[in-house]
């Protein structure tokens, strides 16, 4: 079977956005690309530092209320829709429950073949790029670095401490050519 859905997962600053761009221009085929940061700026901004939606913290850690979690879960069972109708798709995510994000992703792409692809990066460098971004709140790259990859399973994985996104890219894309 053709892989039908990549879905990367790592920490904040890891470097999966990067990928995901590179990815779409060496892949042989056009490919959708989705990432939980526009999943986060399509919600309404009354769901920002409620407890029943997004919460983060000044040491940069999240917390994920009801109210997010319900579109969540509606935005995955969307994507994979799609990809049920025939658009591959390339999603960015960050596994904050590890294992257990990864089982209810698994839930929504059923029956699709699948590429889980974990994207690794040693947290002081992704400290790094967090503080040259700006855009994050300091702290969290280091919380995530580790904690979103314990209990899931990957296809392949990848790691941006020292290579760089276009290699990473044109790893994934030789998996997908040799697995379809």
């Amino acid at each position: 079977m053709t892989t039908q859905v990549i879905v990367l997962n790592g920490g904040s600053s890891a470097g999966k956005s990067e990928i995901v761009r590179q990815l779409q221009a060496v892949l042989p085929r056009p490919w959708l690309a989705f990432g939980v940061d526009s999943l986060i700026e399509a919600m309404p901004r009354s769901m920002e530092g409620s407890e029943a939606g997004l919460e983060i913290g000044p040491d940069g850690g999240v917390e994920v209320g009801p109210e997010f979690i319900a579109l969540q879960s509606a935005w995955m069972e969307g994507l994979a829709a799609m990809a049920r109708a025939g658009a591959p798709v390339i999603i960015d995510d960050v596994f904050l429950g590890g294992g257990a994000s990864q089982a209810r992703w698994q839930k929504a792409l059923g029956g699709l073949d699948v590429l889980w692809v974990g994207v690794r990066c040693d947290g002081a460098v992704a400290a790094e790029r967090e503080i040259a971004r700006g855009d994050r709140v300091p702290g969290m790259a280091v919380l995530q670095a580790e904690v979103v990859h314990e209990g899931v399973v990957y296809g392949l994985e990848v790691d941006t401490t020292h290579t760089e996104s276009l290699v990473c890219a044109k790893v994934i894309a030789d998996h997908v050519r040799q697995s379809g």
